[in-house]
């Protein structure tokens, strides 16, 4: 018999994709489970396995195509005995999504308490890496599950902007909770703050452009989804979270010539002992001295969410644009063992192969432009995280040093941090903590 594959869901917040490859053609044979598309999320390139056996009849997509969960992708002949039950599934998925009508029977009361309780007990791990918001200002009318009162995108949009989502009153029918419901509701919690109201907006719709053609010769590029979800999300960063940058430079020539004494070593485990490895691990322990960076707010419950681990999120420059995989529980590995793990996750997140997962749950950032240059920049903040580091190329300048100058390397650092948290006392302290421990390298043996 024939049947079709469904496209599953490909996870909590990802609506839609595009088909970077189709893995198979008409007449192949497929077995379960193996990868027959390639798709590109707002954060990952992922390759979807097959959960149909048979031989291909028709391919219903190509390369290119923007594709949904629930969607039917190719056809397949299933040999006497093929696993038949497998596409079942999906098939339950896709029917219920239009079934507008049926919301407001029984599901929609006991839906809310296991999406939503979970995340407002403890740091919501989908927001630090995951950097995948649905594009802002579309409502969340019929897009979620049936059972749920919003949709997986507004959700992770409350979660983003510190609010209980059971606090916020659904403007759709039988009280759907859409993206603008939430904005609005942000707004009213800011009333105090007089350019939240303007600026939100902004985040959605974007500013009135005129016709640059007037004036000579243009050309339009879509987004790509990498591109759509960075302006989104930094768009909603900049927006609703109050920014502070402090800037320190650190003395790190002695700490230099034990990198490259050391870069050996580490290279023979497999990884490359670079500045960012290192700092991973300084870092790792000042947020256990200075436990607010390690934190979250949660606005709408007037609460400070404290998280007793500690992973980190590495910025990646690909060719898609940035990505930031999280390294864990950074406190518990060598400087070899992160050393090793970041040139592994830079690796697949340039090669197009890092999971939504594997970007998730991040409770600081650090991002590095020292290899390309510039002199400093002022990061913007990887919400839910509160703080976020930036690193600039080191330099050698000369240093008045007992009685002379002397040539030292000199590494500039930025931190930006979430000023409803963080003083600038703090951050001083913070940076300044920092800078010592890559100076004093016994500090970080001593304290951390």
């Amino acid at each position: 018999m024939t049947v079709q594959f469904i496209l599953p869901e490909l996870g909590e917040n990802v609506q839609k994709s595009d088909v970077v490859s189709i893995l198979i053609k008409e007449g192949d044979t497929i077995k379960l489970d193996q990868p027959v598309l390639e798709l590109e999320t707002d954060k990952a390139t992922i390759e979807v396995p097959s959960s149909v056996s048979g031989v291909v009849k028709q391919i219903l997509i190509n390369s290119g195509d923007e594709v949904k969960p629930g969607q039917p992708i190719f056809v397949v002949e299933e040999a006497e005995g093929g696993a038949e039950a497998k596409p079942a599934p999906a098939k339950k998925e896709e029917e219920p999504a239009p079934a507008g009508p049926k919301q407001p029977e029984a599901p929609p009361k006991p839906a809310p308490p296991p999406e939503v309780k979970p995340e407002e007990t403890k740091p919501a791990p989908a927001a630090a890496t995951s950097l995948s918001p649905s594009p802002g200002g579309r409502g969340a009318g019929g897009e979620g599950k049936p059972a749920a009162p919003a949709a997986p995108s507004v959700r992770r949009l409350a979660r983003e902007l510190g609010v209980d989502i059971n606090s916020v009153a659904g403007s759709g029918p039988n009280g759907r909770i859409s993206q603008d419901d939430v904005k609005a509701h942000v707004r009213q919690l800011n009333t105090g703050r007089a350019a939240a109201p303007a600026l939100a907006p902004l985040v959605a719709e974007g500013i009135s452009l005129p016709d640059f053609s007037k004036w000579g010769q243009v050309e339009r590029e879509a987004f790509s989804n990498v591109r759509r979800a960075t302006a989104t999300r930094l768009g909603q960063a900049w927006a609703t979270i109050p920014h502070v940058t402090n800037f320190d430079q650190a003395d790190i020539t002695d700490l230099e010539e034990l990198r490259k004494s050391y870069s050996q070593r580490v290279e023979a485990a497999g990884g490359k002992l670079t500045p960012t490895a290192i700092l991973i691990k300084v870092v790792a322990a000042a947020l256990k001295q200075f436990p607010k960076f390690n934190a979250s707010i949660d606005m709408a419950r007037q609460e400070i969410v404290y998280k007793k681990y500690y992973h980190v999120g590495v910025a990646v420059d690909t060719e898609r644009g940035l990505l930031v995989p999280v390294i864990r529980d950074v406190d518990r590995k060598s400087i070899t063992q992160l050393a090793v793990e970041l040139s592994q996750m830079a690796e697949k997140a340039r090669a197009r192969k890092i999971s939504l997962e594997e970007m998730e749950g991040s409770t600081f950032t650090i991002t590095n432009l020292g290899g390309i240059g510039g002199t400093n920049f002022t990061p913007i903040i990887n919400a839910p995280d509160v703080a976020i580091l930036g690193v600039s190329r080191s330099h050698m300048v000369p240093v008045w040093r007992d009685g002379q100058f002397t040539p030292r390397l000199i590494l500039p650092l930025a931190l930006s941090y979430d000023h409803r948290l963080i003083d600038g006392a703090d951050a001083a302290r913070f940076l300044r903590w920092l800078v010592e421990a890559l100076e004093q390298p016994f500090l970080l043996a001593l304290e951390g």
